[in-house]
């Protein structure tokens, strides 16, 4: 069982092939009920994956991006112009989803490691691209295994666990990181009851968390978003973890639509609300969250999306916001890496930064 349980927490979503060198994603818009790999070639490929959520979950966004940004170097021509055209391919990928902030930063990374080797040959030069790309991969997998750890510290055995949208391995790499407490929980045999929520507009929370859960073994309710407020009154719930697509300075977390109203519900029953995610994930340079622009996706992903036939009249109107915004006063903590950060956020997220001079 320990074996089935390793193999089924650590799902590969992303990969690079570097004997092939091919790009391999999993295609999450198809699970759960089928389990396809799409190799990505082109900037449009790699734009179109990242913006119909082919690949999603922030830390998993610049995974692949930084991957994108080494297989789009090795594109360029020996005779092109090398770094404005890899700024370029940076600019054009990072306009495909503008709030979570590891794309951008895995885009930076990039592009300030290839500025820093413009002076190698070209070979060695893609080759040290390469070697950024794969260590941005490595980190966040030691990361989400740091930040289960201290998940971990906060939910006893037998707790009852509320989760929104889906931040498990699909969302990153290894372990998650809202789900990674529970998942390595579960392989030192700890017993948890999760509650998913199924999470609108595009049902991540009923098509991947539940998924992920119930195939390792994890004792999951899957919920429409609607019915959070009565398994908490129910006493069901003792603690709730969500990710986070990107968190401001002062603490306000952006994080998939409807996290704010289980924040509230969460506050209101007296419940801990926890946000968990690496430390990439934090804008520093983001005041509060009014300065976090939050996406806007297609109507149709509420009128006929996931029905046979149109559940809404074709001419009303929709507002379809991807994200909403927690309100820092109503989160116990943020769960990093690097530990457990608390009020003020002001003081602890920044003394994040501080310990990385």
């Amino acid at each position: 069982m320990d074996n089935e349980l390793r193999k089924v927490t650590h799902v590969e979503n992303i990969r690079y092939d570097k004997a092939a060198e091919e790009l391999v994603i999993l295609d999450q818009t198809l699970l759960p009920n089928e389990e396809k790999f799409l190799r990505l070639t082109t900037a449009e490929e790699m734009y179109d994956a990242i913006k119909t959520l082919r690949v999603r979950g922030a830390p998993a966004i610049g995974i692949c991006a930084a991957y994108s940004m080494y297989v789009l170097a090795r594109s360029i021509p020996e005779d092109a112009d090398f770094y404005p055209k890899l700024e370029e391919y940076g600019a054009y990928l990072n306009s495909s989803r503008p709030t979570a902030v590891n794309l951008s930063w895995a885009i930076r990374e990039m592009l300030k490691t290839a500025k820093e080797n413009l002076s190698l040959p070209r070979a060695a030069l893609l080759e040290v691209l390469y070697e950024k790309a794969a260590a941005i991969h490595e980190d966040d997998i030691a990361k989400c295994t740091a930040i289960s750890e201290y998940g971990l510290t906060v939910v006893k055995d037998g707790d009852g666990i509320l989760t929104h949208c889906n931040a498990g391995p699909l969302a990153t790499s290894q372990y998650g990181t809202a789900l990674g407490p529970i998942l390595l929980g579960t392989e030192r045999g700890m017993k948890f009851r999760v509650f998913s929520d199924e999470t609108r507009p595009l049902l991540q929370g009923a098509r991947l968390t539940s998924y992920e859960l119930q195939r390792a073994g994890v004792d999951v309710t899957l919920i429409c978003d609607n019915m959070a407020s009565i398994v908490m009154k129910n006493g069901w719930v003792q603690a709730c973890f969500v990710g986070c697509d990107r968190v401001a300075a002062n603490g306000d977390t952006a994080n998939k639509i409807g996290t704010s109203g289980v924040a509230i519900l969460a506050k209101h029953y007296g419940i801990p609300f926890y946000v968990l995610g690496p430390t990439s994930t934090i804008d520093i340079a983001c005041p509060d969250g009014d300065h976090i622009p939050i996406e806007e996706r297609d109507p149709d992903e509420i009128k006929n999306m996931w029905y046979e036939k149109p559940m809404a009249l074709s001419d009303v109107k929709c507002y379809n916001p991807a994200f909403d915004v927690t309100d820092h006063s109503l989160i116990e903590g943020i769960i990093t890496e690097k530990g457990i950060c608390r009020a003020p956020y002001t003081e602890s997220l920044a003394a994040l930064f501080d310990n990385k001079k």
